[in-house]
């Protein structure tokens, strides 16, 4: 009988975050799923996983799932976690497979290697050197020469804020499978330009991503071009491998063809290389723009976005900057969600519902890598409800996966509630709210920490957004941090960086 190997592991390495990455943060609570479990639990997700074992199931073959192990973006990986995580996909490969179907972020660094996905791929090709091996990526993903000598198929997701995952994993299955039935012999073009892209200038409806997605869709209908992903890469991942990247799926023969489609992508990507950087305005200049339009007439909340301590790009999720400003500019009726701080929230929750408490909120993880830092806010407020933080995603973005952000409560300071949690998430979802029994349609403000997860959810309920310049490791001002082992020069790191045309591919 036919018998595939389904997995997923994903880490998106902030390598100037000082939240540290060990085995028991890939999970849920409790680290990876194995086995049944990991079946189970993203059997009927909407990521690529999900598409891999619908497409097993189609096909009645066996499937083994001997692990999923998912972080929230933070600092490198740890030893022993990537050991532990590494060891059942090469055990499931040893003991042998006809495939392997991989849900991979693409961007994880850990202690050891700059390049954690290509040694675990690299690992596993040695166990079982004959095996397929089909990759569905993040859009994000830092591209290396190690992942693609690794593998047989790779595709990536072609939106930001990511709403077609489920649909990456049925195209990259679709492409491996008609290479296992001997209808296709695909074969992988790639190559990465010297621009480092802010996450926040991703956003694949807008320019310039908007031009190059749309440049990798027209060109898979050109003949022997099976697919075309585009990955800006994770900017705040010091590695040589950073950087904007194109790879091609396309059939025996047509190289040239797909390395035109490549070069022509990458300068496209060059020419709008300034599109790729981001100034932010002054924190006071957004907080008075954001009470301007929720005075304007309409319903809805006027959304403030705090980017630099953004969960999904590695920020501790703790900062106090943009919401004491909020507070501190006479700004009512907001709400914000989630701030981790798992000793305020261990208190409150001991105060119970009802209890008047004053703590000092946020600001517990300074980073290193920052000269400058928050500081915590003493406040006084109501624990208004207390939860277990528990609930699954319902809306486009990691529909179906669990979320799960420990004790938590809503804290009422008067001007603001405040939805503390014990750990992080990207609050892509209205569940970071509701898990407290609040309703964010009904605030005046909300206060979100992302950079563009958020709109999906949010956007149609918003009467406004605004990007809010806050602290954290997160942000976008590369001038903050020391990049030790980019590929020099890189644009906008090296302002001045000249380009050849030459895409860069190890070799």
């Amino acid at each position: 009988m036919t018998r595939w190997i389904v997995a997923c592991i994903s880490h998106e390495t902030n390598s100037f975050s000082p939240v540290p990455t060990t085995l028991d943060k890939f999970g849920v609570g409790a680290g990876p799923f194995y086995g049944r479990e990991a079946y189970d639990n993203f059997r009927r997700a909407r990521i690529p996983m999900g598409a891999f074992l619908d497409r097993a199931e189609a096909r009645g073959v066996e499937v083994v799932t001997p692990i999923v192990a998912r972080c929230s973006p933070s600092g490198p990986v740890d030893d022993a976690a990537f050991e532990a995580i590494v060891a059942p996909l090469v055990e499931a490969a040893k003991a042998g497979a006809d495939a392997l179907f991989l849900d991979l972020h693409g961007a994880m660094i850990t202690d050891r290697y700059d390049d954690g996905d290509g040694e675990l791929l690299a690992r596993v090709r040695a166990a079982a050197p004959g095996m397929p091996i089909c990759l569905a990526l993040d859009l994000h993903a830092n591209i290396s020469p190690a992942m693609m000598a690794a593998v047989d198929v790779a595709v990536g997701y072609q939106t930001f804020p990511h709403i077609d995952m489920y649909e990456t994993g049925e195209r990259a299955a679709d492409i491996m499978l008609a290479r296992m039935d001997g209808r296709s012999q695909p074969e992988i073009v790639w190559g990465s330009a010297p621009i480092l892209p802010l996450g926040i200038r991703t956003n694949t409806s807008q320019e310039p991503l908007r031009t190059l997605v749309a440049m990798a869709k027209e060109a898979e209908s050109e003949p022997g071009i099976l697919t075309v992903s585009v990955f800006s890469g994770f900017w705040l991942g010091d590695s040589p491998d950073t950087a904007l990247s194109v790879v091609i799926m396309a059939e025996a023969g047509q190289r040239a063809r797909a390395e035109a489609v490549r070069d022509r992508i990458l300068a496209a990507g060059w020419a709008q290389r300034a599109d790729f950087d981001f100034h932010s305005e002054p924190l006071a200049d957004s907080i008075a723009l954001a009470k301007a339009l929720a005075d304007r007439p309409g319903s809805g909340p006027v959304v403030l976005v705090d980017h630099a301590d953004n969960c999904n790009s590695g920020g501790v999720c703790d900062s106090m900057t943009v919401i004491g400003a909020a507070i501190e500019q006479g700004l009512t009726g907001i709400a914000a969600a989630p701030l981790c701080d798992p000793e305020a929230a261990a208190i409150l929750v001991a105060a119970g519902v009802g209890a008047t408490v004053t703590v000092e909120l946020g600001e517990k993880m300074p980073a290193a890598a920052l000269a400058e830092h928050g500081r915590p806010l003493r406040l006084t407020g109501v624990v208004r409800a207390v939860s277990d933080g528990q609930f699954v995603v319902e809306g486009p973005v990691y529909t179906g996966t669990r979320i799960n952000l420990g004790p938590t409560v809503a804290f009422d300071v008067g001007p603001a509630t405040i939805v503390v949690s014990s750990r992080r998430t990207e609050p892509y979802d209205h569940g970071v709210f509701r898990t407290v029994g609040i309703d964010p349609a009904a605030q005046r403000f909300l206060v979100v920490k992302s950079k563009t997860q958020f709109r999906p959810t949010y956007e149609p309920i918003a009467k406004g957004i605004v990007y809010c310049a806050g602290i954290g490791v997160a942000t976008s001002d590369l001038s903050l941090f020391r990049f030790q082992r980019l590929r020099r020069p890189i644009y906008p790191v090296d302002r001045d960086a000249a380009w050849d045309g030459t895409a860069h591919t190890g070799a």
